[in-house]
């Protein structure tokens, strides 16, 4: 039987790296991703996927769903839906997302609780369910726990800090594989009504510290424009954004040095 080339990628990925499963980056949706793949010190519905204490700033429920196609010459997508719902000066929120091909799959569901104390201090934590199945190797799962901080100074300057997996919680023995433990701090800066300035470190246990930054220029009220470049591997983002009364519609595509482009798509609703 001849094994196509996103099974074949999906296989080598697996045994390569003996089963290290969500080696991919979780799906921080477009906006987030062409600024540079960075969201630590950003805040909408996304936030659920990188520092879930942007999440507090959200005042109206939110939902939304992306779909990326991960590096045009395979199969392998990743679907991410959210949704958050506030309450007072907390903030719900569920995500999940699903990555892969048919013979190789990663599934995540998290949820989230978020608050804010008054107009500066925002805080999440978010608990995950993982699930990594494998054909004929079968199923496994495990849990891992988020939390995260920002705090905003002035009107112009959001810092924020988040981390994943303190607890270092992997698979069983069988599959060998494990969930990154990271952490990552951030700054945001809103020059203008017009631009904002994304930038963040990340260091995950498995990898060396890289430095993110993005850019955000909003030629009009609805439309939006984004850039970014990640330093370590050197990887190039791209997209734009437009709204209409509640409706959202973001693009965007990141580039990575060996393994092409991917682009992304997302729809969001502010009921």
């Amino acid at each position: 039987m001849k094994l196509n080339l996103s099974h074949s990628l999906a296989f080598l990925g697996c045994f390569s790296f003996q089963f290290q499963a969500f080696s991919q980056d979780i799906n921080l949706g477009p906006r987030f991703t062409s600024l540079g793949n960075m969201g630590a010190a950003l805040q909408d519905i996304w936030s659920l996927q990188s520092n879930q204490a942007g999440l507090a700033a959200i005042e109206r429920p939110v939902a939304a769903i992306a779909y990326q196609s991960n590096y045009l010459d395979t199969e392998i997508s990743t679907q991410t839906a959210l949704f958050a719902y506030p309450h007072k000066k907390n903030v719900f929120g569920i995500s999940v997302q699903n990555y892969g091909v048919s013979v190789y799959k990663e599934q995540r569901m998290g949820l989230c609780y978020s608050k804010r104390f008054g107009s500066t201090l925002f805080v999440a934590i978010n608990a995950n369910i993982h699930q990594l199945s494998i054909l004929q190797y079968g199923s496994a799962h495990t849990y891992s726990i988020e939390a995260g901080l920002q705090y905003k100074i002035g009107k112009q300057l959001l810092i924020g800090s988040h981390i994943s997996n303190p607890g270092k919680n992997a698979f069983n023995s069988d599959v060998n594989a494990s969930v990154p433990t990271a952490i990552q701090i951030g700054a945001s800066y809103r020059c203008s009504d017009k631009v904002l300035l994304n930038s963040g470190l990340i260091k995950s246990l498995s990898t060396i510290t890289d430095a993110r930054f993005g850019l955000e220029y909003k030629p009009g009220e609805s439309v939006a424009l984004r850039g970014g470049i990640n330093a370590n591997p050197f990887r190039q983002f791209a997209g734009f954004g437009c709204k209409y009364k509640g409706l959202h519609v973001d693009v965007a595509a990141s580039s990575h040095p060996n393994l092409g482009y991917s682009p992304q798509l997302a729809l969001g609703y502010e009921f």
